[in-house]
């Protein structure tokens, strides 16, 4: 009977070195970028992975978007039959093997820290003691901790991207109650802001500092369109989650003068916005059309509220951003004022339109052009890099 050939790529995976092995626990894999995916993806040359799909303290609510979301996860249970085996099986061999262990949506009460601690530890058992022994547990979620502490010998990574406790709709007083149980057995922390940095120094944990990359020849391509004249309105650009971390009155005051795209997921946004003429609202797009989204724009913008869950931030759009060469209006976030110097930042409406304005109608100011030179320093294989060394040198 005729065998299938090998693929080249699987015969160049057999003849590397045994992979030592990690453990992801974040988002679903590929659902959306994620800076956890950014990096792991510079990694799977290097390391094999297991990539655990996970759930948050969002309790679902009788509304499409939960609906929605609740497919998706029991699509993955269902594929992965509920416990560590694969999700599905895949044709690239340095792709991570991705696992969706069935587990409740909440872990206010005991009963539910208890339930999902059975559920977790009989799924995943076999994945954490497998041979060879994780190099590291690495996790972006306080929801891990009683994991943790059924493996206290492994070395726990906590990779703290977001205040998620001040994310809208989630278990506030939860999730900081588990994130204090998982910092009690992770070995090393590495936190995106300086502000979580200060958080987690207040905590009295010394956390390493690693902001976001880019991933500099995804947006080359993207080209300017001819500059705004005056019979034509601007078409503003955002991509991401839109939800209430957005400044409403920004937004409505830009569709005075301004077309405005909002590409990515939304939900539980201000109602005005939804109905506001002016407003378009195209759902999530892959991120690989996104330089060509950008490329039908004449500015970027990313109108934040000033709100504890957006000074903690690091926004994955920020250098996403500046590498499209286009001009950029933000609200002056602590993550964004770092690169004020490349972009324009403000948080009154009207300025906001005005410089909208501006920028549409000219070129790209030479100064923002040279601070964005900084960003050929803020690869993602250059983080992944700085994280490997932190992480490999932690000591369970």
């Amino acid at each position: 009977m005729r065998q299938d050939m090998p693929t080249p790529l699987q015969l160049l995976v057999e003849t590397l070195p045994d992979r030592p092995r990690l453990v992801v626990f974040s988002d679903d894999w590929r659902r959306h970028p994620s800076s956890s995916q950014h990096l792991i993806l510079q990694l799977l040359s290097r390391y094999r992975v297991d990539w655990v799909n996970t759930v948050g303290t969002h309790r679902p609510r009788l509304s499409l978007g939960d609906l929605r979301r609740g497919i998706e996860k029991l699509k993955g249970w269902t594929a992965g039959h509920g416990d560590s085996a694969p999700v599905a099986e895949t044709p690239d061999p340095l792709a991570p093997v991705v696992h969706a262990p069935i587990h409740w949506p909440g872990f206010k009460t005991r009963a539910e820290r208890m339930l999902n601690r059975l559920l977790l530890r009989r799924a995943l058992a076999g994945v954490l003691n497998a041979d060879p022994k994780p190099a590291a547990v690495i996790t972006t979620v306080p929801i891990t901790a009683d994991l943790a502490a059924s493996f206290p010998g492994l070395k726990w990574i906590y990779y703290c991207v977001d205040d998620f406790a001040e994310w809208p709709g989630l278990d506030g007083d939860t999730l900081r109650r588990m994130e204090l149980d998982l910092l009690r057995h992770a070995t090393t922390v590495i936190c995106v802001s300086d502000v979580l940095k200060r958080r987690l120094a207040g905590l009295g944990i010394q956390a390493h500092l690693l902001t976001h990359g880019v991933e500099l020849t995804h947006w080359q391509a993207v080209q300017r369109r001819p500059l705004c004249g005056p019979g034509r309105r601007p078409t503003l650009l955002y991509w991401g989650h839109a939800d209430t971390r957005l400044d409403a009155d920004i937004l409505l005051h830009l569709t005075a003068t301004c077309d405005v795209r909002m590409v990515g997921r939304y939900d539980e946004v201000d109602n005005r916005l939804v109905r506001q003429r002016g407003i378009a609202w195209t759902g999530p797009q892959p991120y690989e059309r996104l330089p060509e989204l950008a490329s039908e724009a004449d500015v970027l913008i990313m109108p934040y509220a000033d709100l504890p869950v957006t000074r903690a931030m690091q926004p994955l759009k920020l250098k996403e951003y500046l590498a499209t060469g286009l001009p950029v209006v933000a609200t002056p976030l602590p993550a964004n004022r770092a690169w004020g110097d490349a972009m324009d930042l403000t948080a009154d409406p009207d300025h906001f339109a005005k410089l909208c304005l501006t920028r549409a109608r000219r070129s790209l100011p030479d100064s923002q052009a040279r601070a964005r030179g900084r960003l050929a320093n803020e690869s993602w294989e250059n983080k992944a890099l700085q994280f490997e060394q932190w992480f490999m040198a932690s000591k369970p």
